[in-house]
This record gives C-alpha cells, structure tokens and sequence, in this order.
C-alpha cells in the first residue's frame, strides 16, 4: 500500500536522534514543562519572529485556551469556515460562543474575506481563518476587515507550519495563532500537542494560567483552568523534527510541482494552486473531481490510499442543526465535500509510487 502519509519512514529517519532526546529527558528527570518544552518554545518563537509562544496539550486546546484567555464565551460570536476539521467551530462552541461561518474561497478553499463581512454583528468578537492544507488564508484582507471592526483574528495554523504570507511565516499574521502537533502534521510529535503563538505578552501569560488549572503559585488559584500540558518526551520530538521542517516542506513542494508537471493537463482533475504571495507546505494534496468515487476505487484497488476532506461540512453537522443551517447555504464547500480527494504527500513518498499514483490518476483521462 501507498500510504497517504507514511510516518513509519519520517519518524525512521530521525530514530537515533529522537533516542538520543528522550534519553536525555529520562536522565533529567523532568517530564512536564521542563527545560525541552522551554526550548521548543523559544525556538518556536524566534522561527515565526513572535516574543511568545506556549506549547499545550494538543491543536484544539490551543483554540480553546486562546478563545477563553481572550475572554470570549456566552453571547458572542467567531466567523470561521464550514470546510476545515471539526476542532476549529468545536473549540468555539467549547467556551460557550457560536460558531457563525462564511463561504470559502474556489481556488484556495480558505474562508473567504468577503463573505466574512457579511457575517459581522454586534455580537461578533472574532474571526478564524483556517490555513487549510498548508496554504494560507488571504490574512491582509482579513486583518482589515478585523481592524475595520475591532475584531480579534485568531489563526487555525494546525495545518500549516512552516507556509508563509508575504515573506511573514504563518504564525505571526494575527493576534495569535494555535498549531497542532498531531502526527500527522508537517511538524509533529508521536501523539498530541499543541502550541499558540503570539506578540502579546499578556495573552500569553494568561494561556500559560489556563494550561494549569489556572494558577501561577502551585495550590493557589484564583480561576478554573485545565490541565493541557505539552510533555517533554514530545518537546524532545519535535526539537529533532524542527531541524528537519523545512528540509521536509521543500520535499513535499517538489512532490507537488511534479504532480502538476504530470497531471496539469488532466482535463477531469483539478489541482491545488498556489497563491502568488504564498508559501504551500502542502500538508495535503487535494484534487478535484466529479468522478471522485470512481477514481479513489481505482487508486484504492491498485493498492493507494486517498483520503476525503471534508465529506461533511460544519454547517451541516448534526451538532449544529440548532443553528438553523440547511443545504445550499454555503456552496462552494457543499460543492468541494462532494468532489475533493487527497492523494499520497508525504516527505518520504518516491519518484516510483508517485509515478503509480500519477499513472492511475492519468489512466482514468481515457475511460
């Protein structure tokens, strides 16, 4: 099989050195937001060129612990896209605010400025643009809409470490941004964490309050937190990943250019495109297709995985039908959860499968 990802290969390839960091955090004898979930930290933050940055417990308590620490609960709202991973409405509702979502964009598939306009009340306290598969969101004309209407901009980065904007990574665009450190991910761990990332100082602190059942003196607390800790054994994982991220990106940006090389013709695909102020990490390649069903049989049958992203969209979601959505209100990602497809993207994907991947894919051209 072909995996979508294979991170048996990825983990393979950095074994010795992330040996080498768990033994010396089992030599430590620290092994919760010790000196390697410090340094992860540090590292973090001077890469996306931010004074802040807290590592937490996985990628939706970073949205969830970002919204509280803003004070953001009952009675407001956050606008976020209907096509993205459940977490990025499932945080807001998690505090207590609605979820209010905006059509998204045809080419990107990122929410879409415009749309988000239309979607401001007095209630709304804040937008999330999801950084979906890598790419960013259109963040100049976020942030003026937001500026415009003293809105707080919160990125969903899960997806997308190491993608830039206008020479400025991912990560530092808004008032704060939330990473995921699923395995998954470009840059993860084996297992969950998370991180937020910030400029402002009191935020932060505030974070750092939340992750431990909101105190800063031990047994003294004055707010109810969480426990949302990010282990050391991970922050010695993704140390020895850091080094290697952008190694890795380039990697997948190649696999993606060849993809396009290929496939560019394929008059029964579309391929994802790159915005010309953006930098793709390309954590999923998603293709379009009216065909989808009967490709994916294909590639699945001649032993390659695929994935579908997203087969529901949020608004559609049982758990929101209180919110008096309906079908047909949003689209273009109604639209994109019937066609898109991801095809195998990973670091460590060869020439020869992706050569199989594209020779199935270039086969149903003539059937």
């Amino acid at each position: 099989m072909i995996n979508l990802v294979d991170l048996r290969r990825q983990f393979q390839s950095v074994k010795h050195e992330i040996l080498k960091g768990i033994d010396d955090v089992i030599e430590s004898g620290q092994y919760v937001l010790g000196s390697k979930v410090k340094e992860l930290e540090e590292k973090v933050a001077k890469r996306l060129g931010v004074s802040d940055a807290v590592a937490v417990a996985n990628g939706t308590d970073a949205l969830v612990l970002t919204l509280e620490a803003y004070g953001i609960g009952k009675g407001d709202e956050v606008i976020t896209t209907p096509f993205t991973f459940f977490a990025s409405a499932e945080a807001i509702s998690r505090v207590g605010a609605v979820p209010v979502f905006a059509d998204i964009n045809l080419v990107t598939y990122n929410i879409d400025p415009s749309e988000i306009e239309k979607k401001i009340t007095s209630a709304t306290k804040a937008i999330i643009p999801v950084h979906l598969f890598g790419h960013p969101a259109d963040m100049d004309n976020i942030n003026k809409i937001a500026k415009k209407h003293e809105l707080l901009v919160i990125e969903d980065a899960c997806q997308a470490f190491g993608a830039s904007y206008n020479n400025k990574k991912v990560g530092s665009l808004g008032d704060a941004a939330c990473f995921s450190f699923f395995p998954t991910k470009n840059l993860g761990t084996m297992g969950d964490g998370g991180i937020i990332t910030t400029s402002d100082g009191v935020l932060a602190d505030k974070i750092r309050k939340l992750r431990t059942h909101g105190t800063t003196k031990k047994y003294y607390h004055d707010q109810i937190g969480y426990n949302s800790r990010l282990d050391e054994m991970h922050a010695a994982i993704l140390l020895v990943n850091l080094t290697k991220i952008d190694e890795w990106n380039q990697a997948r940006r190649r696999f993606a250019q060849r993809y396009r090389q290929q496939l560019g013709n394929t008059s029964h695909l579309k391929l994802p495109t790159e915005a010309d102020d953006c930098y793709h990490i390309y954590h999923l390649f998603c293709i379009e297709s009216e065909h989808r069903e009967e490709i994916t049989e294909a590639l699945l049958n001649a032993g390659i995985q695929t994935g579908i992203y997203y087969p529901r969209c949020l608004h559609l979601q049982e758990v929101y039908s209180s919110l008096d959505y309906k079908e047909g209100d949003f689209p273009i990602a109604e639209a994109l959860s019937e066609k898109l497809f991801a095809i195998p993207m990973h670091p460590f994907l060869s020439e020869s499968e992706q050569d199989q991947i594209i020779s199935i894919l270039q086969q149903k051209e003539g059937n």
